[in-house]
C-alpha cells in the first residue's frame, strides 16, 4: 500500500485482480476517541473476516462528528500529525493492531492537528504494517465546519493491491469536479467517509451514485448512523459500481459492515462502453453563445 498526491492521468496500469472492500456504517461516541478507536478496530476485524482488504469508516469517526464536543475539547478529540503526516497517537494502538493482525487497510475519519496549528477534517490511512498517516484533508468544508477547521488544498490517492483509490470526505463528493479530478488522475475507485444527517437521504443516495457513473469508477461510501438531534445520522452506506448501481447498501438505521468486490473486468468493460473520460473536451463549456428569446 502506498499513498500519493495527484499524479498525471493514466500514469498507473489498470488493476488486474478484484479488490474486496468494506463500507461501514456505525455510531461513534462523541469525544471518546479511545473507545471509538476500539470500535473501529472491532469493525475492521469484522470486515477482514468477511474477506475485505480495505475497510472504510465514516467521517470524523474517531472523535465523533459532534461539533459542540469538537469545539469544547480539541485536545481530547484531535490527533497530531508530524510534518510527514504520520500519526503516533497511542490511543490508536487498537486500530494499528487490527490492521496488522487482519491484513486490512483502514480508512477512517479524524480531526487532525498539524505542526503549524491548523486543524483539518482528515482521512487517516492505517496500513497493514500499522502505520497511521493523515493522508487527505477535506477540501470542501460544510457549513459550521468552517468555524472549527481549515480546508485541505490537494487531492490524494491511495494505492492498494494495484487499485488507485482517490480519497474524499462527505461534502467533497457533492462537487462533480472533485470526483472528476480523481478520475483524471487515474482513479479506479473513490473512497468517501461521510456524515449525512437524517433528512438528507435523497441527496446521500444521489451524489455518490452520480460520481460513480460520471467517472466510471467504483465508489465506497461510509456513513455515520445514530446520534441525537440535530446531529443524528442516516446510515445508507454503500458500494457503487462504475455505472452507479449499488452493489451493497445499508439501511438508514443500525450499524452494518457491507463487504463486496470491485472487479477489474467490470471496470474495464464499463470504461470501454461508456467513454466519457476519453471523450471529454479540455475546454468544454468555456466558449458560450447567449441567445435572447
Amino acid at each position: 500500500m502506498t499513498a500519493s498526491e495527484a499524479s498525471p492521468a493514466g500514469a498507473a496500469a489498470p488493476p488486474t485482480a478484484p479488490l474486496v472492500v468494506a463500507a461501514v456504517q456505525a455510531e461513534p461516541t462523541p469525544g471518546d476517541l479511545p473507545g471509538n478507536a476500539r470500535t473501529a478496530a472491532d469493525l475492521t476485524r469484522r470486515a477482514a473476516a468477511a474477506g475485505a482488504r480495505i475497510a472504510v469508516l465514516p467521517e470524523l469517526f474517531l472523535p465523533g462528528y459532534h461539533p459542540p464536543t469538537l469545539a469544547a475539547d480539541p485536545a481530547g478529540t484531535d490527533v497530531a500529525a508530524d510534518e510527514a503526516g504520520l500519526v503516533a497517537d497511542p490511543r490508536l494502538d487498537p486500530l494499528r493492531a487490527a490492521a496488522r493482525d487482519s491484513g486490512a487497510t483502514v480508512v477512517v475519519g479524524a480531526a487532525v492537528r498539524h505542526p503549524d496549528r491548523r486543524r483539518t477534517i482528515a482521512v487517516l490511512v492505517v496500513d497493514r504494517a500499522g502505520t497511521v498517516t493523515a493522508a487527505y484533508h477535506k477540501q470542501q468544508l460544510w457549513s459550521g465546519e468552517r468555524d472549527l477547521f481549515s480546508p485541505g488544498d490537494r487531492g490524494a490517492t491511495l494505492v492498494v493491491d494495484g487499485w488507485r483509490l482517490a480519497l474524499g470526505v462527505c461534502y467533497d463528493g457533492c462537487f462533480p469536479e472533485h470526483g472528476r479530478a480523481a478520475a483524471a488522475d487515474g482513479a479506479h475507485g473513490y473512497l468517501c467517509p461521510s456524515g449525512y444527517l437524517v433528512g438528507s437521504e435523497h441527496r446521500r443516495d444521489l451524489y455518490y451514485a452520480a460520481r460513480a457513473l460520471d467517472n466510471t469508477m467504483y465508489v465506497v461510501f461510509a456513513n455515520a448512523v445514530g446520534g441525537t438531534r440535530p446531529w443524528r445520522f442516516n446510515g445508507g452506506a454503500a458500494v457503487y459500481d462504475p455505472q452507479g448501481r449499488p452493489l451493497a447498501r445499508g439501511a438508514d438505521t443500525g450499524p452494518d459492515v457491507l463487504v463486496t468486490a470491485c472487479d477489474p473486468g467490470v471496470l474495464a468493460d464499463t470504461r470501454a462502453a461508456h467513454t466519457m473520460l476519453a471523450d471529454r473536451l479540455p475546454d468544454q463549456g468555456a466558449r458560450r453563445t447567449t441567445l435572447t428569446g
